[in-house]
């Protein structure tokens, strides 16, 4: 499918005039980014007359585009790697639960007025609960120390035991762990993700969560874990969701493992900020089955 070809079919049920509202996401890269994919399905079907872009946003541009969003009148913004602690200083709010977790994902502009908010974190929960799955009392091997992984420990870290970030720049980790004892009892330890320490924490883990983008489209032959390092009773949650099936995701399955890919996650925190934006609530299984249907797997 061309981009042209996606154009349209953004664009089938709503016309764009100088009236239509802009909503967006930025990082950089963006290409691999699906949410223009499910947000415009929900604008469609909603018939509202909103358009949703994506921005690839060089990192030393970022003020540059937080200055463009208040210019040309954004009205949403979603936020992602590399941005969701960066692009804080800029804004002229920020929720408290996005305050205390040190990322925003959500953006709203309010006539100017920038307010940042944290979806990542509810979407991350719904999707691991909606599995069927429980976090009380659970040993957390979480991978990368990045603004999806504070929203992701900060939501886990109500219910479980204890918590080991590891990430490649093993300060970057530690810091994220000093920071989460100040708001939680649950066991914090940041440590370097050498294979050595990742092979030693995955077995004594109950649940390992990626939020690195390692194994992320175009980089599909990519795991951030060892498949050795897997075992059985493991419950193992990448946030990746482009492919839908990561490596990491398919190692596990082979290994028997209980999995959960990232698509759910997606889609429930673009949805919380959706209704956000518009004050409407977004069809969820439309958004999740256009994305399904885009990347061409039934």
């Amino acid at each position: 499918m061309t981009k042209l070809e996606t154009l349209f079919i953004m664009l089938e049920n709503n016309f764009v005039t100088a009236r239509t509202k802009v909503l967006c996401v930025i990082g950089y890269p963006i290409e691999q980014s699906m949410s223009p994919i499910m947000h415009n399905a929900a604008i469609n079907e909603l018939k509202l007359d909103f358009i949703y872009l994506a921005f690839n946003i060089h990192p030393i541009n970022l003020s540059i585009a937080v200055k463009g969003f208040r210019t040309f009148n954004i009205t949403g913004i979603n936020v992602t790697i590399p941005f969701k602690q960066k692009i804080m200083k800029f804004l002229d709010e920020i929720e408290p639960t996005a305050q205390k977790i040190g990322a925003v994902n959500a953006i709203k502009n309010d006539e100017g007025y920038l307010i940042g908010k944290n979806t990542d974190a509810e979407g991350a929960m719904k999707a691991f609960l909606d599995a069927g799955y429980s976090i009380s009392g659970k040993n957390i091997l979480l991978l990368g120390a990045g603004g999806a992984a504070r929203a992701v420990a900060y939501v886990m870290a109500k219910e479980a035991n204890k918590i080991v970030i590891a990430n490649r720049t093993e300060k970057k980790a530690l810091k994220l762990a000093n920071e989460l004892k100040k708001h939680f009892n649950t066991n914090f330890e940041g440590k370097s993700n050498r294979a050595s320490v990742l092979k030693k924490e995955s077995e004594k883990a109950d649940i390992l969560i990626n939020t690195t983008p390692v194994g992320m489209y175009p980089n599909v032959q990519s795991s951030p874990l060892n498949t050795e390092f897997l075992h059985q009773d493991l419950i193992v949650y990448d946030i990746v969701y482009n492919p839908l099936e990561t490596k990491l995701i398919k190692d596990a399955t082979e290994k028997e493992c209980r999995t959960i890919g990232g698509l759910d996650m997606l889609v429930n925190q673009g949805a919380i900020a959706f209704e956000w934006w518009t004050n409407k609530k977004p069809n969820v299984n439309l958004m999740k089955n256009k994305i399904i249907e885009f990347l061409g797997i039934k």
